[in-house]
């Protein structure tokens, strides 16, 4: 592209690009776009977005073409790359000068230049930071002001960079601008002040301007060496001249006072000192011992303007929430306490707890404490106007989450929290006179631990709380809310079980009240409360339908989040008891599903609500599944974006779905579909998975397996091959399950696992639990489906050349020598009955192998058998005969419906319904008829004397 003749078409087109008529603007951006990668486009860009004589729209569009370009076509691989001539040129250009007239313009050029600098700072463009470090230091204020924006952006940029490579090369430049970077803020800092001082408010503001364009890249600096590995070559300084700034500061918030109406530039010095304040935490969270230096100054600064009457009028709430969270991470940190051994201790541990030590004297101590309760507890007038005008909200902020650290009011509760903990034999007799005369419940409730032994609560709550929660005042209601927050709080701490009743008739009360705000703060202080149930059931009625009102009284979604979390508890506690009371709200969930479509954290607290619902209800939950099972089945579908919320309520809520079922439907049946797409993710639910899969079985193992064993089968393949030993366990014992409930189906459609099952036994899988539960599976297709195991040992024997008899005595002596890999009785009884079942046999190899089954047996018998005291005879502990419902307490769960089944499976099971003992006795029986007693009695010489001497014990009386 010729740049003269080029120059003139590209700003008519930029021109015509401006505009308003689409029929002009169309033709223009395509033109446009077909330039993109035209040689010597990008250098027409810079020269019109650089001619200050321009239109200003078009200068603008030019940058924004330009830094589209960047994005596309600068990296050496990009299709249609820039040539590596064009772009020094264009390097060149873009810090020729730094006086962009226009703000918006300037910043874009800055922010372009940083993409620049990402791609090619420091090996390419190694005069980038000289250049903009010479420009900072020049005297004319709107070249120093660009080029600061520049530094600023570059600087942020590169340090965004992630790649260890990147990393350490942005290490070493900020290593060698650190010192000039911090002294730019020291130095501009200084100005702002003199003008400030001086009544030049115009000057100022451009100072401060500067000032804090100087603070954002000294951070970025300082946050890259506080990770960096060589910080203590910079400690020393990052020290002095932050040690420095404490004092400015203070003379910033001095300053404060001077700049009067001044709305932009106060609010500018605001940033900048919310901006310093970062730089300090982030020194202090990432270096604490090097910041030892600064504890006293940072303590000083920090109390003062928070504590104190200096800060009146000047201070503003981020600015208190930075210097509490300042003071909290000083009386927290590890690093400034000393070991419980004192010479074990840090010598800077010690420096620093002497520091802390020497500041935090009970006057100081007193007046934090004093201060925190009766002026930062205190509702303000905005929260009060917003009680009134917005309770939900109220509510919902009061409540606030993992907002201690930007939040005022939370941040206030949990300095004064690590405050009391670490100075409570000082701040106890003064939170307690405090009581005595101020009431100040938000300060009990909080060190509700550190006052266990110096508040005798049942006492207050009789004889004074109480009185105070059946005060019906409209105006009291910041008393009755408060009052039953502390109950809360004090309830897991110290509070009498006959009282309780006392209370279920106060909350009984106060779900009835006025005002909004205490129903909700009544309904949180419940879910703690409910730990005795015969003590709670009398009002379960009462309490449930006045929790469901309030459910569908509020209509924001964290206020009905909140409610329902409290209703899960409730249902969760009282277990089956709840069934007759819950019609109203099975009726209601559908809908609130529905209207929480664009809510998913809403959708996430029904789920929850639905799985304790299902567990409540049983067998009776099937009357929920027109409902239930279309939400688990959107829950759970990974091809709906919803998924990504829902996912793991969702399958714990198909999951107890299933345990609970009294049996198969279709379309319960059908939502397996989506479990092949839940099986690639491979994810942290994969457990749940299974659970699901073994849950399926129990429920229909033939309708199941009949209808999804192959593709289970296919995605079971998939996973072996890059899986953990858990997950390898987790899949077998799937087949396993299969084969326990339907041993011939579970066979057949799950054949193209066995072989592996086959080898892994005759290698000697190394890890035991895998080991033990490959020998699980083999044991029952030995035991239950001998025509499987043969043409199995059949197919292997084929498959590895060896001789079947060869063979099989490899897997029998292998399953011998790792009989102590199977901890579980059940197992270690089922072997004994698999390889028992080879008796009687004229097989050499099975005969060669006698002596070992025998061995087998004897062990597994001295797990089952237990002896009767007063016949000397022994019983085989496993066998079960018939199905008894189990009688339970009141706080035990009554079974499930796939406990149920696994009983009645467990009747049919070889291992609970045949006798070891007898099974041993009638299989040596036959062997011996098999061989002679001449041929049976060489072959038990085989056995250890001893072995034989415990064979007959066991054998005694059959």
């Amino acid at each position: 592209m010729d740049m003269d003749s080029a120059s003139s078409v590209v700003l008519q087109a930029l021109t015509q690009a401006t505009s308003q008529d689409t029929a002009v603007l169309k033709p223009a951006e395509e033109q446009l776009r077909q330039w993109e990668t035209q040689p010597g486009f990008y250098s027409v860009l810079l020269n019109i977005f650089n001619n200050h004589m321009l239109d200003v729209n078009v200068r603008w569009l030019a940058v924004l073409y330009f830094k589209n370009g960047i994005d596309r076509y600068w990296r050496r691989v990009a299709p249609h790359a820039l040539s590596e001539e064009e772009k020094t040129s264009l390097r060149a250009g873009l810090i020729t000068n730094f006086n962009e007239p226009v703000n918006q313009i300037a910043t874009q050029i800055a922010v372009l230049i940083a993409k620049v600098a990402r791609l090619d700072c420091p090996r390419q463009w190694p005069e980038l930071i000289p250049i903009l470090l010479e420009s900072v230091k020049g005297q004319d204020g709107l070249q120093q002001h660009r080029a600061l924006l520049t530094f600023y952006h570059v600087t942020k940029t590169l340090a965004s960079k992630r790649l260890a490579q990147d990393r350490r090369l942005f290490q070493d430049l900020a290593s060698g601008i650190y010192s000039f970077a911090c002294s730019l803020w020291s130095h501009h800092t200084d100005c702002f002040l003199q003008q400030i001082y001086a009544r030049d408010e115009a000057a100022a503001l451009s100072s401060l301007e500067r000032t804090l364009l100087s603070l954002k890249g000294s951070n970025t600096c300082t946050d890259t060496c506080t990770h960096a590995t060589n910080l203590h070559y910079h400690a020393k300084t990052c020290n002095h001249l932050l040690a420095q700034h404490v004092t400015k500061l203070c003379d910033c918030f001095i300053s404060g006072r001077q700049v009067g109406s001044d709305s932009t530039c106060r609010e500018k010095l605001e940033k900048t000192i919310i901006l310093y304040t970062k730089v300090l935490l982030d020194f202090l969270e990432y270096h604490p011992c090097a910041f030892i230096p600064l504890i006293q100054r940072s303590l000083e600064f920090a109390v003062t303007y928070v504590f104190t009457p200096a800060g009146e009028g000047v201070t503003f709430e981020r600015f208190i929430v930075q210097c509490m969270n300042l003071i909290k991470m000083i009386v927290k940190n590890d690093a400034y306490k000393p070991a419980k051994n004192i010479d074990d201790s840090k010598p800077e541990s010690l420096e620093a707890h002497k520091i802390k030590t020497a500041f935090f004297t009970h006057p100081t101590l007193t007046e934090i404490g004093r201060r925190l309760v009766s002026h930062y507890f205190l509702l303000t007038e905005e929260e009060l106007a917003m009680w009134e005008e917005d309770p939900e909200s109220f509510a919902v902020e009061e409540t606030g989450g993992d907002s201690w650290k930007y939040s005022l009011r939370p941040c206030t509760e949990v300095l004064f929290l690590d405050i009391f903990h670490n100075y409570s034999q000082t701040l106890t007799p003064v939170l307690l006179d405090m009581v005595q005369n101020l009431q100040v419940y938000n300060a009990v409730g909080l060190a509700a631990y550190e006052l266990f032994d110096n508040v005798d609560f049942d006492q207050w709550f009789k004889n004074q709380l109480l009185g105070e929660l059946q005060v019906s005042h409209h105006r009291y209601k910041l008393i009755r809310r408060r009052v039953i927050w502390l109950i809360g709080q004090w309830i897991s701490v110290k509070f009498k079980s006959d009282l309780r009743p006392l209370l279920y008739e106060v909350i009984l009360s106060l779900m009835q009240d006025p005002d909004l705000v205490v129903r909700i703060e009544t309904a949180t202080t419940l879910k703690l409360n409910i730990l005795l149930i015969e003590q709670f059931l009398p009002y379960l009625e009462s309490i449930f339908g006045l929790l469901f009102q309030l459910l569908q009284q509020v209509t924001e979604c964290d206020t009905k989040m909140q409610v329902l979390h409290v209703i899960s508890c409730v249902i969760e506690r009282v277990g089956i008891q709840i069934r007759p009371y819950v019609g109203c709200l099975v009726q209601y969930l559908p809908l609130l599903w529905k209207q929480s479509e664009e809510h998913n954290m809403l959708r996430c607290a029904i789920l929850t609500t639905l799985i304790q619902l299902v567990q409540g209800l049983g067998a009776e939950s099937k009357n929920l599944y027109p409902f239930l099972l279309p939400v688990i089945q959107l829950s759970t579908d990974v091809s709906q974006p919803p998924h990504v919320y829902l996912l793991e309520d969702g399958l714990e809520l198909w999951l107890v779905t299933l345990e609970n079922s009294p049996a198969i439907t279709p379309e319960l049946l059908r939502i397996f579909q989506n479990m092949s797409a839940l099986l690639e993710l491979s994810s942290e639910n994969l457990r749940t998975c299974f659970h699901i899969v073994n849950g399926y079985i129990y429920l229909s193992a033939t309708e199941f397996l009949q209808n999804y064993a192959e593709s289970l089968c296919r995605s079971f393949c998939d996973l072996l091959k890059d899986i953990t030993n858990e997950g390898r366990v987790q899949v077998l014992k799937v087949v396993e399950i299969a084969l326990k409930v339907s041993p011939m189906l579970g066979a057949h459609m799950f054949q193209p696992l066995l072989p592996a099952v086959f080898r892994g036994i005759v290698d000697g899988e190394r890890y035991p639990v895998v080991m033990s539960t490959y020998l699980g599976i083999m044991g029952r297709v030995l035991l239950q489906n001998f025509s499987f195991f043969s043409s199995l040992l059949s197919q292997m024997a084929s498959e590895c050349n060896q001789e079947m008899d060869q063979l099989l005595g490899n897997v029998i002596e292998m399953w011998v020598d790792r009989m102590d890999n199977i901890t579980q009785p059940e197992r270690r009884k089922l072997s004994s009955l698999a390889l028992l079942s080879l008796l009687p046999s004229d097989n050499s190899v099975i005969q060669d192998k006698f002596c070992g089954i025998v061995n087998i047996c004897v062990e597994a018998l001295h797990d089952v058998m237990t002896e009767d005291p007063e016949t000397g005879t022994f019983k085989d502990c496993m066998l079960m005969s018939h199905f008894e419902e189990p009688k339970l307490s009141d706080d035990e769960e009554p079974p499930t419906e796939q406990d149920k089944r696994k009983k009645l499976l467990a009747l049919e099971d070889p291992v609970h319904s045949v006798s070891l003992q007898q099974f041993v006795y009638e299989k040596l029986k036959a062997q011996q008829a098999l061989m002679g007693d001449q041929g049976f009695g060489a072959l038990m010489e085989t056995v250890d004397t001893e072995l034989v001497r415990q064979l007959q014990e066991f054998l005694q009386g059959l």
